[in-house]
């Protein structure tokens, strides 16, 4: 977005695409109320997607068990009749309210919205990449540098240098070693022992591969990098014996992991504790009327960080920002399994929505 492009304007903003973020989606599109979603994450799901996607969750009510990308593909699936906007891979950097009582939302890329109510589902921050530290090496981020797999088919035909032990870099190894569509020219993973926190299965893959020759293990670290006319051509392989080798590449894919940060958002000027926001518990709304916090990024009294407890901080959120955002408006409260209304919101029965 150019720098002197409007802003989008949008009834509520949600902050946060995990599971209490996309339900908000839900509970507000059920009363009239469409929403854009930023996250930090080049995808939704938030801590289970990017964390635990394939563990089991066994207290969702009425699931008796689901994994976490389940539950995310579930609650995907329930937004999409109310069309959410999302604008993934953005973290929000600044939050100012504005003199008719909106508040303008702009992220570390530009992106700027203007919106009604804010609702702040960070989690416990936002999640970002834990970074190689090496001298050199961010010059190269998003271009031969990349913490996550946004389109796999661009690495095809290239020689990849995959970083870590778990399950994410043994994963996209052993794809990228196998698959047609995405086959790279060489893949070597590269970690720092020859132990794994990946799943038994992927790691017997991923040694099985490298009996067959269809890809390399490699014990070390990173230690430097090589580069020549603008270029990243190799890095420096710190070895188990203090030697140091180079390892050509074209690209170099790292999973580290994630850690959370609260990052801006306690410039914010609100109601902090414990690096928490304060609510109440009647609307789940910040020390800023207008600014909602939901799920595990706020505290109160007796709060539990469960994904239940969210979806219930979630709907009494959306119920207080529609007064906020529609006043005069009065929407009847109905139950989905009733109401001609609700169920045509959501195309149920072959009904079409807004």
């Amino acid at each position: 977005m150019a720098a002197d492009a409007p802003p989008i304007d949008t009834d509520a903003l949600i902050i946060g695409a995990g599971p209490v973020g996309l339900f908000a989606v839900f509970e507000l599109g059920l009363l009239e109320i469409g929403a854009h979603v930023i996250d930090a994450l080049p995808q939704p799901g938030g801590q289970p997607g990017e964390l635990y996607p394939d563990k089991p969750i066994y207290d969702i009510p009425g699931i008796p068990v689901c994994s976490g990308q389940e539950l995310i593909d579930g609650l995907m699936k329930q937004a999409a009749p109310f069309q959410p906007q999302f604008h993934l891979g953005h973290q929000v950097s600044t939050l100012q309210k504005q003199p008719d009582g909106r508040f303008l939302v702009e992220t570390h890329k530009g992106l700027r919205l203007l919106a009604r109510a804010v609702f702040i589902a960070a989690g416990v921050g936002a999640f970002v990449p834990k970074r190689l530290s090496v001298d050199g090496l961010d010059a190269f981020e998003d271009r031969q540098l990349f913490y996550s797999v946004a389109d796999a088919a661009a690495f095809k035909g290239q020689h990849l240098v995959i970083v870590g032990g778990g399950d994410s870099a043994l994963d996209w190894a052993t794809h990228f070693a196998t698959e047609p569509a995405h086959l790279a020219a060489s893949v070597t993973l590269l970690h720092r022992r020859d132990g794994f926190q990946a799943a038994p299965a992927s790691v017997a893959r991923m040694r099985e591969l490298c009996d067959a020759g269809r890809m390399r293990f490699v014990v070390g670290q990173v230690d430097g990098i090589a580069q020549q006319d603008g270029r990243m051509t190799a890095i420096q392989v710190l070895g188990p014996d203090g030697s140091t080798s180079p390892l050509p590449l074209d690209a170099l894919l790292v999973f580290h992991g994630m850690s959370p940060k609260l990052g801006p958002i306690a410039d914010w000027q609100l109601a902090l504790e414990r690096k928490q926001l304060v609510v109440d518990t009647e609307k789940f709304q910040t020390s800023e009327p207008g600014i909602f916090a939901i799920g595990d990024i706020n505290t109160y009294p007796g709060k539990r960080k469960l994904i239940l407890c969210g979806f219930h901080e979630a709907t009494l959120a959306a119920y207080a920002a529609q007064a906020l955002i529609a006043p005069g408006k009065e929407l009847p409260f109905q139950y989905t399994t009733s109401s001609t209304r609700l169920q045509r919101l959501l195309g149920a029965n072959g009904a079409t929505g807004r």
